[in-house]
């Protein structure tokens, strides 16, 4: 199995669900375009989750995908799938909560996972280049 392969499915997928779920959210709150900023609202929390994934899982997913051009240690590869799975705690921190409103370990945990393996990646990605 390809590791970064994967972990670039799996943030592919994550875009793909959370821009459903925004379409789904527009449509039970009758909302053809916009919408409240309002931190209880499923639309505006499907909207963030989505918005921010989109932020993110596009340069970590290139990233993986130029990493993936030579084998990598095991710390690069793990990199990856914390990032995966950081990607998607956010997401889970935005829409699961009652409210955006409050601070939760799941957002805090997810953005500071993803910062701390995105920077893992460009400093791989960075080693890689040098190397060649």
């Amino acid at each position: 199995m390809s590791v970064p392969l994967f972990c670039i499915a799996l943030l592919g997928l994550l875009v793909i669900l959370l821009g459903f779920r925004v379409s789904l959210a527009r449509a039970s709150s009758n909302t053809v375009y916009g919408g409240e900023i309002d931190p209880v609202s499923p639309l505006y929390k499907a909207q963030r989750a989505h918005g921010n994934t989109v932020e993110y899982a596009p340069i970590l997913a290139i990233m993986m995908l130029a990493l993936a051009q030579a084998p990598q240690p095991g710390w690069v590869l793990w990199s990856m799938i914390l990032a995966t799975f950081f990607r998607y705690l956010f997401a889970a921190g935005i829409l699961f909560p009652a409210t955006m409103a409050k601070p939760n370990p799941m957002r805090f945990i997810g953005a500071l996972g993803t910062y701390l393996t995105g920077i893992s990646l460009a400093v791989a990605l960075v080693i890689q280049a040098v190397n060649t």
